[in-house]
Order: structure tokens, then C-alpha cells, then sequence
């Protein structure tokens, strides 16, 4: 479990490994300009402690008399930095060697090494962010589209927060009448009668319900969709996975089988990430390492978002292709009917399916598979730009006990129960929607999110 000592100065490399143009070691708390200015010999003479905020000095950092790296050193004083604390960037060249060894001067000078998110976790303890906007920071990082960035940024910006902010605010007006009526009945204020109470309560629900709504494209842009191609052994689906990414990722032969393991990779269908998997082709046979492919094909598509369902239109169906169908059928599935360039043998005009007709080899068919997943999962026309998508499980579940908590608001009023009942359930759901952006939340829950970081973030 994370723990955070806001007393303490922490370090970290908040650039990647391996080579690079520059590598950074970002310092924070009380003694982050302390320490940096027992490390730092400036080029001028200076001391890092007398410049203003947010400047940047060259010089070198030099530990027990040997200069260790020329650098550049951002000074950040608080409160005006990311942390609300002093916050001292030291730019190394890049590379493990120069910037490790910089860390290791500042570790040996008084910091300790930050824990994954640690930076972020100070940034939300410290009043500067909220839990929302702390997520969003971390999926900004693992963006995999534009439009997935997109929609982080804009609950980075506290679009979010502000939605969460003025549902709870009508919310909390409502329970101040209510507890002023129940304290002092011969002051009742004849403003927040019950129908007040149920319109307002009504119009949270509806901006609850609207939050509800954007759950499943939110998670779409963030975590993609699990896509697995399957079919019989070669119907054509390492072909397709390569016309997917326009390169030769997937080994293609006229021999059966030769998918035996898991090939997955990432494509952007329109700003959708969909993280797709070629399997090994589905079929009986006695080859052992062949059967565990086959086994793990069947897993996967259990698992699955969405499903494209393979055949070789030249071929005749056969059980085998039967049997496919049947697995797949509680699926979300589109059907491709593969090798549209040579005669065609396979019907399934009389099984209901509408297939979408394919040639991979002459790149036929692909577009067309595009637009259907983008319409099977609807979210082809969303406008990020001004739309407030929620993204995380989590937040999902805390409008859902909000919602609840409403419902059983409109109950109460209805069946004209005591307004100690609609003060119970309007707190509940108050206390749900704080939970999203962090004020009600557990610290243990907020020590989990807060270790899903990188360091040095």
C-alpha cells in the first residue's frame, strides 16, 4: 500500500529508459532547492535558493569533488508547481548511465526515491487536482488514439469534476433545507416542500443517467476493444490481421496450422483502439502443440469484445464452420466471408447471417469492416471536444450508488415517508458522487489507483 509523508523530498527519473536527446530527475518537497543546490555548480556562480520561480540554470552537477553531468536545472518554487510543493527539474543527457548517477547524488543528499505516482498522489493531496484529474493524468500516458487522449484531457481540464461539483451542490441544497426544516419546524422554509425536492431530485438523477451513458465509449477509447479473429485453419485470418496493419506481421502459408501461437496487436479504427488477436485456426487434430493453440483460440473468444468470424467463401460449409457459428452466437460477432476473388461455394443465406464479403489478398471488404465495428459499438460520431466521458469502473459503480440512493429518494416522497429517509438517501448519494472525484473515498482504494503510476509521475 502506497503511503505517502508529505514531510519527506522525493526523487525519481521521470523520463523512459534507454537512449535519448535528455533525461530528467524531478525533485519535490521542503528541501528539493536545498538539496539540488548542494549538487549544483552553476556556470554564473549562482545559487539555485536566490533565483525566481521558474527559471532554468546551466551548469553541472559535481558529487564529492567530480562533476557527474552538464545540465540544465528548472527551479519551481510553491505553490505554483505540479505537487503545490518546491520543485527542482534536473536535464541530464539521456541515457541510463548519466541520469542514474544524478538520482544517486540526489538520493545520497537527503531525497528518497518517490513510490509509482507519487509526484501525482502529492499533486491530489495537496489540493491541486482532484481523483479524476488524477486518473486522467495517468491516461494521458497510456493513450492509444488521439481520440482517447482527448477525452483524458478533457477530464484533466475538470470537466468532469465540474459535473460531479454541481450534481452534489444541488444535492447538498436540498439536504440543508431538509436538516433546517427537521432542526427547526416552527422556521420551516415552505421552499424545499416535497415537490421541490423531487424535481430536483429528478434532475439529478437525469445528469446521473447521462454520466451513466458515456461509461461504455469512455472505457472503449481507454482500454480498447479485445478483438479476436477466428476461424478454420487457413480461411485467411493472419492475411487479414496484416492487411489490418498494412505490414507482415502474421506469418502467411498455404499450410494449415501454421498460426500456433498468439499474435496481438493494436490498430486505430476511426480514433477506437482495438487490440486485435490472431489465433491458431480452430480444427481437430493430434499435433499436441497445435491442440494447446486451438484451446487457447476457444479461451479468447470467451473473452472477447467482438468476434470476426472467419470462413473461406470458396470452400463449402462443414461442420467444423457449424460448430464456429454455435460458438460465437452470444457474441458480438461480424462475419467475414473471406476470398471474394474466386468462385464462391459458401451459403449462409439460410442461417440468418449477413456476412460482409472480403477479398484480403486484393484488400477488398476492409473499409466496410471498419464502418460496422465503428457502428456495432456506436461510437463512431462522438465529439470528444464536448463531450464528458466516463472512463473507469470505478466511477461507474459510484454513479450507480448515487442512482440508487435517488431512487430511493423519489420512493420516499411518494409513499410520503419522513423526511429523515430523503436526508439519508440524498447523503448516500452525495457521498457516492464524492467518491468519483475523491473527497469520500477510502484511502486504501486511493493508495491502488495511485500505484498504477510509472515513477517518476
Amino acid at each position: 500500500m502506497l503511503k505517502v509523508n508529505l514531510s519527506d523530498t522525493i526523487a525519481a527519473i521521470s523520463t523512459a529508459t534507454g537512449s535519448g536527446g535528455i533525461g530528467i530527475v524531478r525533485i519535490s518537497g521542503d528541501e528539493a532547492i536545498e538539496i539540488a543546490d548542494s549538487l549544483f555548480v552553476s556556470a554564473k556562480g549562482k545559487r539555485l535558493a536566490e533565483q525566481k520561480s521558474h527559471t532554468i540554470h546551466y551548469g553541472n552537477i559535481v558529487y564529492d569533488g567530480r562533476a557527474i553531468d552538464e545540465v540544465l536545472v528548472s527551479v519551481m518554487k510553491a505553490p505554483n508547481t505540479y505537487t503545490r510543493e518546491d520543485i527542482v527539474e534536473i536535464n541530464t543527457h539521456g541515457g541510463y548511465r548519466a541520469v542514474t548517477a544524478v538520482l544517486n547524488a540526489v538520493i545520497k543528499r537527503g531525497a528518497r526515491v518517490a513510490e509509482p505516482g507519487e509526484f501525482t498522489k502529492r499533486a491530489f493531496l495537496n489540493g491541486r487536482i482532484d481523483l479524476t484529474q488524477a486518473e486522467a493524468v495517468i491516461d494521458i500516458i497510456n493513450a492509444k488514439t488521439d481520440k482517447s487522449r482527448e477525452t483524458a484531457v478533457a477530464r484533466l481540464e475538470g470537466r468532469l469534476s465540474a459535473e460531479i461539483k454541481q450534481i452534489r451542490e444541488s444535492i447538498l441544497t436540498m439536504l440543508a433545507h431538509i436538516e433546517a426544516a427537521v432542526a427547526y419546524p416552527e422556521h420551516d422554509d415552505e421552499t424545499m416542500t416535497y415537490a421541490a425536492v423531487e424535481k430536483g431530485t429528478r434532475e439529478a438523477m437525469a445528469n446521473v443517467n447521462k454520466l451513466i451513458a458515456t461509461a461504455d465509449t469512455g472505457k472503449i477509447y481507454r482500454d480498447g476493444i479485445k478483438t479476436v479473429i477466428l476461424g478454420k485453419p487457413n480461411v485467411g485470418k493472419s492475411s487479414l490481421l496484416n492487411a489490418f496493419l498494412e505490414e507482415d506481421r502474421a506469418i502467411v502459408t498455404d499450410i494449415p496450422g501454421t498460426t500456433r501461437d498468439i499474435v496481438s496487436e493494436l490498430i486505430n479504427v476511426g480514433g477506437i483502439p482495438l487490440n486485435i488477436i490472431d489465433t491458431a485456426g480452430i480444427r481437430e487434430t493430434d499435433n499436441i502443440i497445435e491442440k494447446i493453440g486451438v484451446e487457447k483460440s476457444r479461451s479468447l473468444a470467451e473473452e472477447a469484445d467482438l468476434i470476426l468470424l472467419m470462413f473461406d467463401g470458396s470452400r463449402e460449409m462443414s461442420a467444423e464452420d457449424r460448430e464456429l457459428i454455435e460458438l460465437t452466437r452470444d457474441k458480438k460477432t461480424i462475419v467475414l466471408v473471406n476470398k471474394l476473388d474466386l468462385e464462391q461455394k459458401l451459403d449462409l443465406r439460410g442461417m440468418g447471417i449477413e456476412p460482409i464479403n472480403i477479398s484480403v489478398r486484393n484488400t477488398m471488404g476492409i473499409n466496410e469492416i471498419y464502418d460496422k465495428i465503428k457502428e456495432m459499438f456506436a461510437v463512431g460520431d462522438i465529439e470528444t471536444d464536448d463531450s464528458v466521458l466516463i472512463s473507469r469502473e470505478r466511477n461507474k459503480a459510484s454513479l450507480y450508488k448515487a442512482l440508487q440512493s435517488l431512487e430511493n429518494v423519489i420512493e420516499t416522497i411518494e409513499n410520503t415517508m419522513p423526511e429523515d429517509f430523503i436526508s439519508m438517501d440524498l447523503t448516500a448519494a452525495y457521498e457516492a458522487l464524492g467518491e468519483i472525484t475523491g473527497e469520500t473515498l477510502e484511502e486504501d482504494i486511493i493508495d491502488k489507483i495511485f500505484s498504477e503510476f510509472c515513477l517518476g509521475k
